[in-house]
């Protein structure tokens, strides 16, 4: 039977997909919403490859020397788990989230895209970069 869930808890649940589609990106209160939601389902991935690597020790103990044969439905799912189940934070999908134009909060600008800023010389002006991006001297 399962353990009921505490209003506290449900009240830092989650009530939106762990993506920005459909997200109005200019009411802060929403992207800190789905902001939430990604990291939380990043954990719960996390956690899942961590329960069963849990399981596969203790196959692999109690099986001892047959642990190859016995213990092989917890060595693939772990390492299915493990390509995938990595914290990697939301702002990587803040930054390249690609909003559609017909998507109804769909906000236009003016400004230039990463590539449309960085030019044609590229954008590793740093100390002692002497060579551009096709390898022509500044």
């Amino acid at each position: 039977m399962p353990t009921p869930e505490s209003e506290s808890f449900l009240r830092k649940k989650p009530t939106v997909p762990p993506t920005y589609t459909g997200v109005d990106l200019g009411n802060a209160e929403a992207v800190a919403n789905a902001r939430d939601a990604i990291v939380r389902e990043q954990w719960v991935q996390v956690m899942m490859a961590r329960l069963v690597r849990e399981e596969m020790g203790k196959c692999y103990h109690r099986e001892g020397v047959n642990h190859l044969e016995n213990c092989a439905k917890y060595r693939e799912r772990y390492l299915q788990l493990l390509k995938t189940a990595k914290v990697q934070g939301y702002k990587g999908y803040e930054q390249n989230y690609i909003q559609s134009q017909s998507d109804p909060n769909y906000v236009h600008t003016d400004f230039p895209t990463a590539r449309e800023a960085k030019g044609s010389k590229g954008s590793d002006f740093r100390l002692g970069n002497t060579l551009g991006p096709k390898g022509e001297k500044f």
